[in-house]
């Protein structure tokens, strides 16, 4: 009885395939457009995971938001409500001053905001973010000139009203361009404002507008150009992340004393963070489940392929069998094939998701992850033996006499 070792196995595998190569190619194809797609899309997933936790450490580990509305449903998920209890709710100067007063080892600074063109001698940028806060708000939310940009308003200035502005990045390149902006003039809503500072590169925030796009005054200021003292949110800095829970805990109690339960929002960074990861991880995994199809789509290629294969090389398999060939041999012989080329294509698939992956980084956040390039890879493979064992099985189950007759 003829016995081929398993490398013999191989090496007759490898020539098989090897004969047609562009069959061989097309018949990869699909494992490699899906292996391809799925490491895209989970690279851009865990990339966008990544950007936002760096975005709110940005922002600091102590810090407390009080939203009008109810900014999550009981699930711990976006509540659908939220921007239309935020349009009822508006936080007035006696909240500022009774969280100011109870809460007192913590920082707590307002937030008011509108909208507005503004423009320079040089240029105009329609719609600007304008955010009013405290002396404190630049510090903790790291929007602080650097040395030589400028500086921050102080709270004296918030005081006196005095005219002055910060500029994110972008405003301040499309104002002044090929010029320092700081000590410069601009208008909003009719009113000359003195730039005293810029504020470094920082990039669009995940779910909201982009930091380089807004523009930065003191809180008297931006009442004025709103029309109204409302303020929008209170930031509470509190003194150590420890510290967190009991003044969430506090501020709920003293929010509860003015307002209803739902017309006010007390939450942390981390758990906005923990939001909007999981909405990630959901359209993450829906993504990749569609883009792993393609890998279905491939095995099935695969398996017609090696279905062919079987039928192209009936009388060889005959011939094989009537000079003592196992039928073991046979079927380890066509499944090292069809794992071969579902190898084959999970390697290039790897290869094109990744130089994808890099390529997409330069212009939005694509992180590679060896747990996804595994996976992959894996379920590649896994394609091949799964749909490799029919063929194998008929081509194992050929009887030689008839194989030897086949024309």
């Amino acid at each position: 009885m003829l016995k081929p070792s398993f490398n013999d196995l191989i090496k007759s595998s490898f020539r098989s395939i090897l004969k047609n190569k562009s069959r061989t190619i097309l018949t990869s194809l699909g494992i490699i457009i899906g292996v391809t797609s799925v490491i895209l899309l989970t690279s851009i997933g865990n990339g966008l995971k990544s950007y936002v936790t760096d975005q709110f450490d940005a922002l600091g580990a102590n810090s407390v938001f009080i939203s009008p509305g109810k900014v999550f449903n009981d699930n711990g998920g976006f509540s659908q409500n939220s921007f239309a209890a935020a349009m009822v709710t508006n936080f007035t100067q006696k909240d500022l001053n009774l969280l100011n007063r109870k809460l007192k080892n913590s920082i707590v600074m307002p937030v008011n905001a509108t909208y507005a063109d503004i423009k320079s001698d040089k240029a105009i940028k329609k719609m600007v973010e304008i955010d009013g806060s405290t002396e404190d708000y630049g510090k903790s939310n790291n929007v602080v000139p650097s040395e030589g940009n400028g500086r921050w308003f102080t709270d004296e200035e918030n005081n006196k009203k005095t005219p002055v502005v910060v500029l994110g990045y972008k405003i301040a390149e499309t104002l002044f361009p090929n010029s320092s902006a700081v000590g410069k003039k601009v208008i909003i809503k009719g009113k000359t404002l003195k730039v005293i500072g810029v504020v470094d590169q920082k990039g669009s925030s995940f779910g909201g507008p982009s930091v380089d796009d807004a523009v930065y005054a003191p809180f008297s200021i931006v009442s004025d150009l709103a029309g109204n003292e409302n303020i929008n949110t209170f930031v509470v800095r509190a003194p150590t992340k420890g510290a967190i829970e009991p003044i969430k805990k506090e501020i709920t109690k003293i929010m509860l004393e003015r307002y209803d339960k739902d017309a006010f929002s007390v939450f942390d960074s981390s758990q906005l963070l923990s939001s909007i990861n999981s909405i990630i991880s959901v359209l993450t995994i829906a993504l990749t489940g569609i883009a792993a199809i393609s890998l279905v789509v491939g095995g099935v290629g695969i398996m017609n392929i090696m279905l062919v294969s079987v039928t192209e090389r009936t009388r060889e398999i005959g011939l094989r069998k009537a000079i003592g060939a196992y039928p073991r041999a046979i079927l380890i012989q066509f499944l090292i094939e069809a794992i071969i080329l579902s190898c084959f294509g999970g390697l290039v698939g790897v290869i094109l998701g990744s130089l994808g992956a890099l390529a997409i980084n330069s212009f939005f956040p694509a992180k590679i992850t060896i747990s996804s390039v595994i996976l992959a890879f894996s379920v590649s493979s896994a394609v091949g033996i799964i749909f490799g064992v029919a063929p194998a099985r008929k081509a194992s189950k050929l009887s030689p006499i008839e194989a030897l007759r086949y024309e």
